[in-house]
């Protein structure tokens, strides 16, 4: 079954954020930032890659969608960082409704449409297990009676970690987080046009059966200064700067290595960009 992600990054959608804006101008302005394009390429470069690139399961697609406005040096970079995923299709869009442009893209991703496909979003500053593209293929196998009677829906692993990345490296604290945006996949079923991004994931489970699976960590999700989510209704959580020993749990199971870390933001807090 063909499984397809889509990462939004600093794409100046029509809807979508928390954040408002007045016009298109000023959500570009915002999202274009110097400091707030530097913090997404560190997470994204040190978080969200690492734990695509280490998939166990490979045989999955990427949409990367951006504005067709992205300066050309942040494009440019983007493309240098992805240039060794066979998986990732970058899509340049001129701002359009959020659901509308996302469901296109998804299904224009499609092999076949009149067959089943799984879906997931893939933020730009948070992380899946390495298992993750392998146990959404099986818990689908595993689910297809309950499957084949509904045209959508949701597994959901929940538990993992809440980070925050730094020039000291990775601190986090356990969390199990119900229908949280990492490590959330979906299930279409053949012919259906709905997508991942046509529901709130936070309420996901209000128009479609679910699975949930919470045995082990299977998500990072990051908390820094740009989070849109956590605009309006930011809750604090404690975090602990991870051992060595959890460190190397960490790059295991998610190929977040917290020695890139530490140089990614020691160089950006020296002024240094990558």
């Amino acid at each position: 079954m063909q499984v397809i992600g889509l990462c939004r990054f600093s794409y100046p959608a029509l809807g979508g954020f928390q954040i408002d804006h007045e016009t298109v101008e000023e959500r570009i302005a915002y999202l274009y930032a110097e400091e707030r394009m530097e913090e997404r390429f560190r997470l994204f470069e040190t978080v969200a890659l690492p734990s695509l690139r280490q998939q166990t399961d490979p045989d999955f697609d990427l949409i990367i969608v951006i504005g067709d406005s992205l300066p050309r040096q942040h494009r440019d970079r983007l493309h240098d960082l992805t240039a060794g995923m066979p998986q990732v299709a970058i899509h340049a869009e001129p701002p359009r409704r959020h659901r509308s442009v996302m469901q296109d893209l998804l299904n224009a991703a499609r092999i076949d449409r009149n067959k089943p496909c799984l879906q997931f979003r893939a933020d730009d500053d948070d992380a899946v297990a390495s298992d993750f593209v392998e146990r959404l293929r099986e818990t689908a196998r595993d689910c297809s009676r309950l499957f084949a009677n509904t045209p959508t829906a949701a597994i959901d692993f929940n538990r993992g970690y809440i980070a925050q990345f730094g020039p000291a490296g990775i601190s986090a604290a356990p969390a199990i987080s119900p229908y949280a945006t990492p490590a959330l996949g979906m299930y279409a079923a053949g012919g259906t046009r709905r997508s991942i991004m046509n529901f709130a994931h936070h309420r996901i489970h209000h128009h479609m059966p679910t699975v949930t699976i919470t045995d082990v960590p299977m998500w990072v999700r990051s908390h820094n200064g740009f989070n849109d989510s956590r605009q309006r209704r930011a809750k604090e959580v404690e975090v602990e700067l991870l051992t060595a020993k959890e460190e190397r749990e960490f790059a295991t199971l998610f190929g977040i290595k917290a020695a890139k870390v530490r140089e990614a933001f020691k160089a950006a807090q020296s002024g240094i960009c990558g």
